[in-house]
């Protein structure tokens, strides 16, 4: 019927949405100002628990990495994207803009310390030490702000822009779908 529709209806777009950030980490940005965290917490928040709120953002990374490169980080950028998933889903149940800020600035410490400690494990680059950890950490703080400042904006940007959708498009709100508790 009717509600089956919605509901597909509002899926691809939820679909789209992943796909399109992840489209945006092909365009020349600054250094970790990107979209990844956005795009997980979107679909942690839009999709909840279910398989694809974490096969959509995951599937989305593997296919824009297919043109970036692969890397031997990814595991846990892979990694990080999927606890984010769950952040999302948690933290958002209900979507309000300190929710969204809070989840967000979360979403970026965790993608810090978890890609960061594959860099350390992996790169060759530090000691594996306490002392080696410890000055990747420092190293990568640099590079901390733009990721705060690319979470931030792309999570306002899609969750905006898909409030702003939904206002526009009656079919695309919630009520019909039930969210996986």
């Amino acid at each position: 019927g009717s509600a089956m529709t919605a509901n597909t209806t509002r899926l691809l777009a939820i679909l789209t949405a992943i796909v399109g950030a992840a489209a945006l980490r092909l365009v020349p940005h600054p250094p970790n100002f990107a979209p990844i965290a956005a795009m997980a917490l979107f679909s942690g928040a839009q999709l909840g628990r279910r398989p694809i709120a974490f096969a959509a953002p995951l599937g989305a990374m593997l296919l824009s990495d297919a043109v970036i490169g692969f890397h031997s980080g990814m595991v846990f950028v892979y990694a990080s994207v999927a606890l984010i998933v769950l952040l999302g889903s948690f933290a958002l149940s209900r979507i309000s803009v300190l929710r969204l800020g809070g989840a967000a600035v979360a979403s970026s410490v965790l993608f810090f310390i978890v890609t960061n400690f594959g860099t350390w494990l992996m790169s060759g680059m530090y000691p594996l030490t306490a002392g080696g950890l410890a000055d990747c950490y420092v190293a990568a703080i640099p590079f901390f702000q733009n990721t705060v400042a690319g979470d931030l904006f792309y999570s306002g940007l899609l969750f905006g822009g898909f409030a702003l959708l939904e206002r526009a498009v009656p079919m695309l709100r919630t009520g019909a779908e039930p969210r996986a508790a």
